[in-house]
Formats: structure tokens, C-alpha cells, sequence
């Protein structure tokens, strides 16, 4: 039995990218309902529209612990919560003049992922367990400098992932750590590599999730990169080392 079909979902970050993405595989998967979530819910028009009832905007600043708790309160009906915002400043650690991009990637891409699972996990249980799925990276298994505190915060988005998955194992909730190499994105477009379209990453999670597979390589190049680390992984932290900021 599919656990997408019929289900309902909250996808951050779902504006633009693999968040859009996410939404549009979702209503492909048969999902009964969507709450897009954005800061700008304005930015969700086209996605509204071709929901035609199934998508709902939402507005959130997943920074903001206090909205997504409110979030949760106001729709207790969510089964399946992607955490997918994200932002990368192309930073390394010692090539920035203060901590300031790694404090807006930590607060995002780290913390925003703990302020949605803390307010809707409850909501989860109270659902029969439901699923949690994080949009991480493959930088979290292997730093890229070019991208260096944002590898760091993914590195911390792998982490809680697993501690997530210990703490709700319990009440049923399927956690699982999503680990895309490049795709092509906006927040991409300066990668210097080959990159895979959106829509082909989603659609393969969702199929993943639908087999209850929690980490997830959802495309060749994430593929290929973890079968190296398993086999060599100061080799490719020396490849990857290689990329360093500007």
C-alpha cells in the first residue's frame, strides 16, 4: 500500500527547486492534500493553481520556532512532513570575513529542521506515526570547501536525522535522510558540476519512501560519491577538497 496515496503533506521551502519539486511529485503520487510552505506565500500562485484544491499555501520562516508550532496546531492533519528549505552562502570556513553565512546555514538548514520536527511530531503520532523526510546532501557525508559551512550544516542535518529517527522509532514515524548530489537549482547553479532535474530527485524519494528505505541516494552522482566513500573516503575528501572558494 503506497504511504503517499491519499496521505496529506507539509513540503518547506516548497517555492521553488526540489521543494517545488516535491510538490508537484506529491500530487503526481496521488496526495490528497499539500500545505506549501514559504515565506512568501505570494510565490506559491502557480503551484495553487495547479493543484486545483490539493495545494494549500502556507506561510513560514522555519527559523521561527513559534510559527511552526502555530503551523502545527492550525493543521493537525499532516502525515508527512519534508523538510526541504534550505539556503548555501558558497562559503568555506576560514574565506569569509566573519561566522555570519555559517550562522544563517546553521539557523536554516540545521535548526529550521528541528523547530518543524519538534512542532509536528506530536501531530505525527496522533496520525498513526507518519513520515519525516530531510532534505540533506551528499556534503554531509564529504565536505566541499567551495560549499564548507554548508556542508557543515548538512553534516548536522545527517546527524539529527539519526538521533530523530532513535527518539520517534517509538511511536512509528518513518525518518529518513535524503542525500541528493548536485540537482539543478537555483541554489545550485554555481556548482561545477553535472546536476540532475528536481522533478527526477522527488519522484525518486518518493519511491524510495514508498519501499521504507531511510537513507536515501536519490540520483547517479549521490550514488557513485557514497559507493566511493565506502570504498575510499579520504580519496574523495581529497577530490572534493579540491573545490575550494573563491
Amino acid at each position: 500500500m503506497s504511504k503517499i496515496e491519499g496521505n496529506v503533506a507539509l513540503v518547506t521551502g516548497a517555492n521553488r527547486g526540489i521543494g517545488k519539486a516535491f510538490v508537484e511529485e506529491l500530487l503526481n503520487a496521488g496526495i490528497a492534500k499539500v500545505y506549501a510552505a514559504a515565506r512568501n506565500p505570494d510565490s506559491l500562485a502557480d503551484l495553487v493553481k495547479a493543484g486545483a484544491g490539493r495545494v494549500v499555501p502556507v506561510t513560514l520562516d522555519v527559523t521561527d520556532a513559534a510559527a511552526s508550532e502555530a503551523l502545527a496546531k492550525a493543521h493537525p492533519d499532516v502525515g508527512i512532513l519534508i523538510n526541504n528549505a534550505g539556503v548555501a552562502s558558497y562559503a568555506g570556513i576560514l574565506s569569509t570575513s566573519d561566522t555570519a553565512p555559517a550562522r544563517h546555514e546553521m539557523e536554516t538548514n540545521y535548526f529550521g529542521v528541528i523547530n518543524t520536527i519538534r512542532a509536528f511530531s506530536d501531530v505525527l503520532a496522533g496520525n498513526g506515526g507518519g513520515i519525516i523526510i530531510n532534505i540533506a546532501s551528499i556534503a554531509a557525508h564529504v565536505n566541499f570547501p567551495v560549499l564548507g559551512s554548508y556542508s557543515a550544516s548538512k553534516a548536522a542535518v545527517h546527524s539529527l536525522t539519526q538521533c530523530v529517527r532513535a527518539e520517534l522509532a517509538a511511536q512509528k514515524t518513518l525518518v529518513v535522510g535524503v542525500y541528493p548530489g548536485p540537482v539543478d537549482t537555483e541554489l545550485a547553479e554555481s556548482f561545477p558540476l553535472d546536476k540532475t532535474a528536481p522533478n527526477d530527485v522527488a519522484r525518486q524519494v518518493l519511491e524510495s519512501v514508498d519501499d521504507g528505505q531511510e537513507d536515501i541516494f536519490p540520483d547517479p552522482a549521490a550514488v557513485q560519491m557514497f559507493q566511493g566513500l565506502r570504498a575510499d573516503p579520504k580519496a574523495v575528501e581529497k577530490e572534493a577538497g579540491q573545490m575550494l572558494p573563491a
